[in-house]
């Protein structure tokens, strides 16, 4: 059996939905099961979020740095003050990452839409 061995409209979707369910669920319910043995205080806990944490910060200097899409057609500027307003937001709000992210997004979307 292979990846185009169906041939229904359908097909793609489900193997997207189920392949994307496993590679990362099978590994929450790992983190799940292993994390209630650790320390909130040890060493790998410590390691453990702070190369999380690291993931993050990579993810958005990509996106702000190397855009793709649609995100490609704003300047780097209006990327870059969006990041910094909306991580500002963030603290200002008492670190809450729905603050920080809203500001950023509308931010970007409005300087989008008036042409920054």
């Amino acid at each position: 059996m292979t990846y185009q061995s169906f041939d229904f409209w359908w097909w793609p979707y489900l193997f997207i939905l189920i392949a994307g369910w496993l590679a990362t669920d099978i590994w929450r319910f790992a983190g799940v099961l292993l994390g209630r043995r650790l320390d909130e205080t040890s060493q790998a806990f410590i390691f453990v979020r702070a190369v999380a944490t690291s993931l993050v910060a990579a993810v958005i200097a990509k996106l702000v740095l190397f855009p793709t899409g649609a995100l490609a057609e704003s300047t780097m500027g209006l990327r870059a003050a969006s990041a910094a307003l909306g991580f500002l937001a963030f603290l200002a709000a008492g670190q809450r990452v729905a603050v920080g992210v809203g500001v950023s997004l509308s931010l970007l979307v409005a300087g989008m839409l008036l042409g920054f």
